[in-house]
């Protein structure tokens, strides 16, 4: 899948990205748990999305990886585009 073909609200089995920029994570809590979170954006030859990352998956990647997410999910917030490895999803940090 390319970075053009994903829709909201829809999955994403499998896509190969460049992060280009990592947020600084953050702590979250509410009645379900707690956790980490960060934003990142990542690219390939058709564009840039927005990235979500979840808890272990934050230490993984730095600027400039390269990763796969597979059984991802993409939401929406403020209007843009959102991918993550959604509950079932994996993130994968290339060699």
């Amino acid at each position: 899948m390319k970075v053009n073909e994903l829709q909201v609200r829809q999955a994403c089995d499998r896509i190969e990205l460049e992060i280009v920029d990592l947020d600084e994570a953050r702590e979250w809590s509410n009645a379900r748990g707690n956790g980490t979170v960060c934003s990142a954006t990542a690219k390939d030859d058709t564009g840039e999305v927005k990235i979500t990352l979840w808890n272990d998956d934050i230490g993984k990647v730095k600027k400039g990886d390269k990763i796969v997410i597979e059984n991802g999910w993409v939401g929406e917030y403020q209007g843009d585009k959102q991918l993550s490895t959604g509950r079932f999803g994996k993130l994968t940090v290339q060699e």
